[in-house]
């Protein structure tokens, strides 16, 4: 592949670690000046400003993501036509010391790989304290439909997306999630954008290296212990989402090579 072209897309260990965990976290893709223009931006808006709005209102926040190594990641996930879904800013006002149930954002995906991604922009710095987004890490593999995991609590590994300003964080759509309480005096922000894609998503990323011994590792290490038992299998769930984001149904990092053995 032409690396000049390709400088802005995922690697193919980063898409490996996606396939594991359902988010990959990326720090200072926007400047300093452009995040702070777009939080003084978001400080006029309040949750009596309906959220959906924000992304049609504001030239800034088309600006973030217009970047070319925003742009790029993105093309990696959902091509270069993506399907706007929707998006929204939230806002968490200080001293908010209540959150969300664990839910994931739609119903039951009948899709067996494809995906919608979501990304979630951070203008301000977000550390645990101020309750940024809760998710479960490698839940992206275990269908939903919505609150119906609202009844679980404090799972091991679970992890907040704390972050630096200008973090966005890219999710698989169906990761369980959360906001979490903010227990500072200042307004908690994140801006999340989704989008479907607008092709099939095979081998949309920098594919060097995709079959290399440092994917394999990730994946084969890609055990959850909140899988309990089941780790094996999601374990293996990933490395078949991996073999179709890769394109080549050939490969094969799961648990033993079962995928291999078992003719798939």
């Amino acid at each position: 592949m032409n690396n000049t072209a390709n400088r802005h897309l995922l690697t193919s260990v980063q898409m490996a670690e996606f396939a594991v965990n359902g988010f990959i976290k990326l720090e200072g893709l926007v400047p300093q000046e452009l995040n702070e223009a777009v939080h003084e931006e978001q400080k006029q808006y309040s949750n009596a400003t309906p959220g959906h709005k924000y992304w049609h209102q504001s030239k800034l926040i088309r600006e973030v993501f217009e970047l070319p190594h925003v742009k790029g990641v993105l093309d990696s996930f959902v091509g270069k036509a993506p399907v706007y879904d929707h998006s929204f800013l939230h806002i968490v006002p200080a001293e908010r010391h209540s959150g969300q149930s664990y839910h994931g954002d739609s119903v039951i995906d009948t899709r067996p790989f494809a995906f919608d991604i979501q990304a979630f922009y951070f203008s301000h710095d977000a550390p645990e304290i101020m309750g940024p987004t809760l998710i479960l890490p490698g839940s992206h593999l275990r269908k939903i439909s919505t609150f119906s995991i609202g009844r679980y609590k404090n799972i091991i590994g679970q992890r907040r997306l704390a972050a630096k300003a200008g973090t966005i964080a890219f999710l698989h759509h169906g990761i369980w999630h959360c906001a979490q309480p903010n227990y500072t005096d200042q307004t908690r922000y994140v801006f999340k954008l989704r989008l479907r894609p607008g092709q099939e998503q095979r081998g949309l990323f920098n594919t060097d290296g995709y079959d290399s011994p440092e994917v394999a590792e990730v994946i084969r290490k890609g055990m959850h212990t909140w899988a309990g038992d089941e780790a094996r299998l999601n374990q293996i769930g990933a490395a078949k989402f991996y073999r179709y984001l890769c394109g080549d149904d050939r490969v094969d990092f799961s648990f033993e090579g079962v995928l291999s053995r078992m003719g798939m």
